[in-house]
């Protein structure tokens, strides 16, 4: 099952980025032998397409030579130079994929930017360069990452698990891997919709992975009849193809199309395949061992020139066909792997608590901050009122002992003069107790509304439009907006404000009542939102 897995991953890898849609594709024809034969002469022919491949590179790299490096052009030139390479040279993939992340950074262009460190993750995880894929990765933007490329993120996360859980050193790391690469997978599945290439695919697969090769081929099908023959796409459909019938025991066509796979490998010059070595195999179980060796030893080769650590640790067991010496190497590249993933876990546990506890740090020093802003707010807004009213009380208090006197000089004169009747009179009148509690308020809304001159505004958008407030010429507050702004200055208790205003308390509690009932927001957060205002 290991083993299955790992040719499932390898080819893969063809599809990145998606397949693209072609015409129906005609049926495969020809007895094995006489395939085996065009196979040969594929083989044969190798170098002259490889010739035409590198001549492509080279006009692609004449081009990049003459672009403007500022230019979009630019960008997509090395993305052609990169789609040339990604089943040719490894490396130099990778070379022109970070060329392209880099010029994407520099210009702010954050899509290409994203679209690029995904395609670089896809295609480190084919390679085996898991750490460096899984850096890429962690820096995805995933909640700013546009909906044209969550399907890309999901995948390239699924397909960097999956390749993890191929070479984790126990079932523990191998069984989290699955796990995680599980969730991308549902994940990719619910962005994708059920017409993409990549869905099928996925669908293919997941048929394959449970054992239901029957239902794994009606999907192949439908994704042939829209690829045509000759084609990357084709070459891994024919791969694929080829191991649902091999869980269905048809070792004949598990041949054909494993030979229709290489044939389109070869023809389009691929290092990076599946498709030969595992028919070597299958020619070594069937006696062939000559052919099988020679294809064994020219698979070797291809995939030397791809560069990729992977590749070779992938062919692990069909390399013991030439030799013990091979073998004892790819052993020793196994253990070294082992180790490797080994390293890479501890570092991405020490990594993941690192980030953690620096989180967890930053926001505890993020809630201290906003503590102590909104303290020092608090205590700002609160020595402005004691500075403001402990002046308006200072000269208030002035200007009531200036009238006390002369009312005093009043009275003392009309006793002498023996006017008590017009005493009596004046003193039963509220005019002058009138006057002294408009000069009150006036004092109050004055000195009330220099502190919140935005009171009346923001107090009338806590109410309904039609219930809203409107003052009379020349009025600054009326009853209702002073027994607020005396709950604004943290006066709650209505008996308080009733003495101020020379109310009763049930008169102050009413205003309250129905002031709240005219709230646009909820009668219980009513004045907790005054309290806000500023």
């Amino acid at each position: 099952m290991k083993t299955f897995f790992l040719l499932l991953s390898l080819a893969a890898c063809f599809c990145l980025p998606p397949c693209r849609v072609y015409a129906a594709a005609p049926a495969a024809t020809g007895a094995a032998d006489s395939l085996l034969d065009a196979l040969d002469r594929a083989i044969a022919r190798y170098p002259h397409s490889v010739e035409r491949r590198e001549a492509r590179i080279a006009a692609l790299k004449r081009q990049v030579a003459e672009a403007d490096t500022a230019s979009l052009e630019y960008f997509r030139l090395n993305e052609a130079i990169y789609n040339e390479y990604r089943v040719f040279v490894c490396d130099s993939a990778v070379h022109y994929l970070g060329r392209n992340l880099r010029w994407a950074n520099r210009r702010g262009l954050r899509d290409r930017a994203e679209s690029t460190r995904l395609k670089l993750v896809y295609l480190m995880a084919s390679a085996g360069l898991y750490e460096e894929a899984s850096h890429l990765l962690e820096q995805v933007d995933r909640p700013r990452l546009a909906d044209s490329l969550l399907a890309g993120y999901f995948n390239a996360a699924r397909h960097l698990y999956q390749e993890m859980s191929l070479y984790a050193i126990n079932d523990g790391f191998r069984d989290g891997f699955l796990r995680r690469a599980a969730c991308y997978d549902d994940s990719l599945m619910q962005v994708l919709p059920p017409s993409a290439p990549l869905y099928l695919e996925r669908r293919e697969m997941r048929a394959s992975d449970a054992g239901r090769p029957e239902e794994a081929l009606q999907f192949n099908d439908l994704r042939l009849s829209q690829t045509g023959e000759g084609t990357l796409e084709y070459a891994s459909l024919a791969y694929f193809r080829s191991q649902h019938y091999r869980n269905l025991g048809n070792r004949a066509e598990q041949k054909r199309f494993l030979i229709l796979s290489a044939l389109a490998d070869l023809r389009l010059a691929v290092n990076d395949h599946a498709s030969l070595w595992n028919l070597a195999q299958q020619l070594y179980e069937e006696g062939d061992v000559e052919r099988a060796y020679r294809y064994i030893r020219f698979s070797w080769e291809l995939l030397s020139h791809f560069n990729a650590r992977s590749r070779s640790l992938q062919t692990a067991e069909i390399l013991s066909l030439i030799g013990v010496t091979h073998q004892a190497m790819s052993d020793r590249q196994n253990d070294r792997l082992r180790l490797y993933l080994a390293l890479i876990s501890a570092l991405v546990l020490l990594l993941v608590c690192a980030f953690a506890y620096i989180y967890r740090q930053m926001k505890r020093l993020s809630a201290a901050r906003h503590r102590l802003e909104q303290a020092n707010e608090q205590l700002s807004v609160s020595n402005r009122i004691k500075e403001e009213y402990v002046g308006r009380f200072m000269k208030l208090c002035s200007v009531y002992i200036n009238r006390l006197d002369a009312y005093r000089r009043m009275v003392n004169k009309k006793v002498t003069a023996g006017q008590t009747e017009e005493l009596l009179k004046m003193v039963r009148s509220h005019e002058m107790l009138d006057a002294g509690l408009k000069d009150l308020y006036d004092n109050f809304d004055s000195a009330f509304l220099q502190l919140f001159p935005g009171f009346v505004e923001q107090f009338n958008a806590l109410l309904r439009p039609e219930e809203r407030i409107v003052l009379r010429p020349g009025e600054l507050l009326n009853t209702e907006l002073r027994i607020f702004a005396l709950i604004r200055l943290g006066i709650s208790d209505s008996s308080q404000i009733a003495d101020f205003l020379h109310y009763s308390a049930n008169t102050i509690y009413n205003y309250r009542a129905r002031v709240k009932g005219k709230a646009a927001v909820a009668r219980e957060d009513f004045e907790k939102r005054v309290m806000e205002i500023r």
